[in-house]
């Protein structure tokens, strides 16, 4: 057995995971108690990383124009169609889009080979989505994009501002670490500013539940409070910083008054007059900042509104003081650094960086080749796929996301790829919904695979191992980058034979002519052999000779990547969101991620667990709403947005605002049948970073006419192509350990046992039918095996259903039921056995009924609830929903009651 360090692959804080290997399977992980952003701790994604992985539902040959082709097939038809494109065409008819999942090295590869030797500038990736709009702040602010904080800048704060961000939920081990703080230190205090009541409130001092989109007003006027109470420091802004008249008096265009800013921002003026007394009062303060922010029309003025107020403050450049954008995906970061947005060059050099794009020629060049940079910045991501749309860019390579799920208006990106001539597509998951839309398919490696480099929210480089082979003919991005290079008579350029050599050479290029303007530098780490590579520790930049163990904190001397070395406050008069509210469309819908899942869930809905927090696509609505169009709690509603509608279970919430929706962003068409965001989004993008506004959507509610509901369990093995799809209003897949959990509902109910002969190909052995109240159990056996199970009523009056799970898991391994099992097979439980309710506690799978009751019986805190049942000691990430559930226990009754078993069944087997 082989115990080995690696990174974890999902947010951007950058965990260190141990993995435990062992005849080329990994049997478990843990946190590594030696990597400094997490020392330890893993969130349940996390822990579940072993859980992910397989052969099954992955990619494992080349295709072209839809056969299966070898290798050097694949590539030779690469290679000849974009050269193909770019001789007629021009190489600008040519773009890529790359992701946050790839590695460095993968980026770097990339990069080079898109815009140094194709020559176009049209490379963007997903990152565009989260971080483009933080980036540009920085770049505005400082004169590069540089996270200035370090996470121990959590723990050395006096105040803690989360702006924008849940953080319990989309980065829970940063939140876990914050939290432990303010137990360490009861003077720590945290304000959460959010038009939700999430988890992140459990720790919060302050709580603003603000207006969507007033976040700007809320920290201009901020700057204006500063001002005005003569807590500027001067010294601070006299010496390092330039730009405060200017930025102060577009603040003043506004009312500065308390009350007006308050009543601009939806907000209690005695509780904002509070927040703006600790910031202005305090120096070590963090303000922390994620999609809530970035995500807007104004995203990147609502960012350098944030870091007005920490400049003009002086706080900044000190232990637990700074502005601190937290990255959404494991390598964003480092994306960056190579240059993998649109608008960069290469290193943290922009094309209108002076002599950069003469200096990334010359050390790009080889005794035989010269690249050909472009002169101008490339299409941003929405931009591309107007660009491919319109006909203008002929060919798409698009490596590790999916924008027909993620991008808004994500119709319309569908029907430009379904025009654009040739969409090539990188990719580990055999089933997604962009691979419709490829002409060439190439099979990728996934993380436990991939050996390279990430860079985590506080520019931490961490290795991220490859510990197993790739399935099949699967093969690493950066390999088959490198082959179609070669194809394309660039070989000489490329002739990297491992990871290694990419890093080393991506090293060197951020020394290279580097007199110290550039703050990203690695170059002492250039040089390292393949041992001291892969033996690589966690290191954050900048790495240089004066800085060889790398630099925690950055401007602590209070100089900046500007040419006077001055930092910049920067003018802000804020927007309120592009996308209007109409009569037709009069909600405001926010979209975010949850607990358990990570993006498109092509890895995340690989581990059934994850799947049982949040298993539906859900609409989350206040309870008035709710009420004045007539939708109860758990029945199904639908969206309708500007360029397409939204299929849900409605979960009422009062820590929704009145007015507002949220929905995860996480659904696609391989899980349900109409539950992607980006449908009901209008393509609406910040106009000097290009991120799309994701968060402040317009959308009409209404429910949806249903006359039955139904859950299909479905053996994972039974040779079903899921018709039933087509036959319905509704569904949603929920996978299980050796079966397919399938919601539906519908208009028109038939005959449901003719229905599971002819779909399911095995007819019912036992059912139990109440016509009167349009109830039905049945059930499937083959050889007396559980097949399929069936029952036709709300879900509500679903059991538990891990005892059917493990009937099916059972039945995998060709055992047949019991006799007790077959007489409680259409209960779908043991005899008296309850519902465990919804999953709270992902890691221990324990239920809010088995919660609730512990709590009736006397369990009335966290820690004894721990002691009991395990729920919340170890990833914590339950924690607020079990205080939650100790907070209502007088009133909760459950949502889930067992149904009691059916005497009159009938067993024609």
């Amino acid at each position: 057995m082989q115990q080995a360090r690696t990174t974890c692959p999902y947010c951007g804080v950058g965990c260190g995971v141990l993995a435990q290997v062992d005849d080329e399977q990994m049997i478990h992980v843990e946190g590594d108690a030696q990597h400094p952003a997490n020392y330890g701790r893993l969130c349940v994604k996390g822990t579940a990383l072993h859980e992910t992985l397989g052969d099954h539902g992955r990619l494992t040959r080349p295709r072209v124009d839809g056969a299966e082709v070898d290798w050097d097939t694949a590539l030779d038809s690469v290679a000849t169609r974009l050269a193909a494109i770019r001789e007629t065409q021009g190489a600008e008819a040519i773009g890529a889009y790359l992701s946050g999942q790839l590695l460095t090295e993968d980026y770097y590869v990339a990069n080079k080979l898109f815009k140094g030797f194709v020559g176009t500038p049209h490379l963007d990736t997903n990152s565009r989505l989260c971080m483009a709009s933080a980036v540009t702040a920085h770049k505005r602010a400082f004169g590069a994009d540089a996270v200035p904080c370090c996470y121990e800048d959590l723990e050395e704060a006096e105040l803690v501002v989360l702006v924008g961000s849940n953080l319990a939920w989309n980065h829970p081990v940063l939140y876990q670490r914050l939290k432990a703080a303010k137990t360490r230190n009861p003077l720590l205090r945290v304000v959460v500013i959010d038009p939700r009541v999430t988890d992140s409130c459990e720790i919060a001092d302050l709580y603003l539940g603000l207006a969507p989109g007033s976040d700007g007003r809320l920290f201009t006027g901020l700057l204006a409070r500063m001002a005005d109470t003569g807590r500027l420091d001067r010294v601070y802004l006299d010496r390092h910083a330039a730009g405060l008249e200017e930025a102060l008096a577009a603040a003043r265009e506004e009312d500065t008054t308390v009350e007006g800013i308050a009543a601009d921002c939806d907000l209690d003026p005695e509780r904002l007059e509070t927040f703006y007394y600790w910031f202005t009062t305090q120096l070590h303060v963090v303000t922390l900042f994620s999609q809530g922010i970035n995500q807007s029309s104004s995203g990147t003025d609502k960012g350098n509104a944030i870091i007005n107020c920490h400049l003009a403050g002086g706080k900044i450049g000190l232990p637990g003081a700074g502005p601190f954008s937290i990255t959404g995906q494991p390598n964003a970061m480092g994306g960056r650094e190579v240059g993998g947005l649109a608008n960069q060059l290469a290193a943290h050099m922009d094309y209108d960086t002076p002599g950069a794009i003469d200096r990334v020629t010359r050390f790009w060049t080889t005794p035989g080749l010269v690249p050909s940079l472009p002169e101008e910045p490339g299409h941003k991501a929405l931009a591309l796929f107007e660009a491919v749309e319109r006909g203008e860019v002929q060919a798409v390579w698009i490596m590790g996301t999916n924008p027909a799920v993620s991008l808004p208006d994500s119709n319309r990106v569908r029907r430009a790829l379904e025009r654009c001539p040739l969409v090539i597509v990188s990719e580990c998951a055999a089933a997604t919904d962009l691979l419709p839309y490829a002409d060439i398919v190439l099979p990728a490696s996934g993380w436990s695979e991939k050996d390279g480099t990430v860079t985590n929210s506080e520019r931490c480089i961490s290795r991220q191992r490859g510990l197993l082979p790739p399935p099949g003919e699967a093969r690493h991005d950066w390999w088959i980058l490198v082959e179609v290079a070669r194809r394309l008579g660039f070989g000489e350029a490329f002739a990297y034979a491992h990871p290694a050599e990419i890093f080393d050479e991506h090293a060197q290029l951020s020394g290279f002519e580097n007199d110290g303007s550039r703050l990203f530098d690695i170059s002492t780490l250039a040089g390292l052999d393949r041992a001291a590579y892969d033996a690589l520790a966690p290191i954050q930049w900048p790495v240089t000779a004066d800085a060889p163990h790398g630099t925690a904190r950055l401007f602590e001397e209070g100089r900046f990547a500007t040419p006077d070395g001055r930092a910049r406050l920067v003018p802000v008069r804020p927007r309120g969101p592009a996308q209007a509210l109409s009569e037709a469309r009069p909600l405001r819908l926010n979209t975010g991620r949850v607990r358990d899942q990570w993006h498109t869930m092509t890895r995340t809905g690989r581990a059934p667990r994850l799947m049982n927090h949040r298993a539906e696509p859900f609409i989350e609505v206040h309870p008035d709403d709710a009420a004045s169009y007539g939708i109860a709690d758990q029945q199904l509603a639908r969206l309708v947005g500007a360029g397409g509608d939204y299929l849900g279970r409605v979960r009422l919430s009062r820590a929704q605002r009145r007015g507002e929706l949220f929905v995860p962003i996480h659904w696609t068409d391989q899980f349900s049948g109409r539950a992607r965001m980006g449908a009901l989004l209008e393509g609406h993008a910040d106009p000097l970073s290009g991120q799309p506004e994701s968060k402040h959507g317009a959308v009409a509610l209404a429910p949806l006419a249903c006359e039955w509901e139904a859950t299909l369990v479905v053996a994972d093995d039974l040779a079903v192509e899921p018709a039933w799809c087509g036959e319905v209003d509704y569904w949603a897949r929920i996978p299980l350990a050796r079966a397919q959990r399938w919601q539906l509902a519908g208009a028109e109910a038939g005959d449901w046992l003719a229905w599971a002969a002819r779909r399911l190909g095995v007819a019912a052995s036992l059912w139990c039918d109440d016509p009167a109240q349009g109830r039905l159990r049945a059930a499937g056996l083959q050889a007396g095996r559980l097949r399929w199970w069936l029952m036709v009523g709300p879900p509500a009056e679903l059991p538990g259903l891990a005892w059917l799970d493990a009937r099916f898991t059972e039945a995998a391994s060709g055992e047949a039921l019991s006799t007790g099992q077959r007489r409680r097979l259409l209960a779908g439980c043991d005899d008296g056995a309850g519902d465990s309710g919804p999953l709270v506690c992902s890691c221990h799978q324990v239920g809010q009924g088995t919660i609730v009751a512990a709590i009736r019986e006397g369990e009335t805190s966290v820690e004894a609830l721990g002691a009991r049942l395990a729920c919340g000691t170890q990833c914590g990430s339950c924690i607020p929903e079990l205080k939650s559930l100790i907070e209502e226990r007088a009133e909760e009754e459950g949502s889930h009651a067992r149904v009691k078993p059916q005497p009159d069944a009938i067993d024609v087997a």
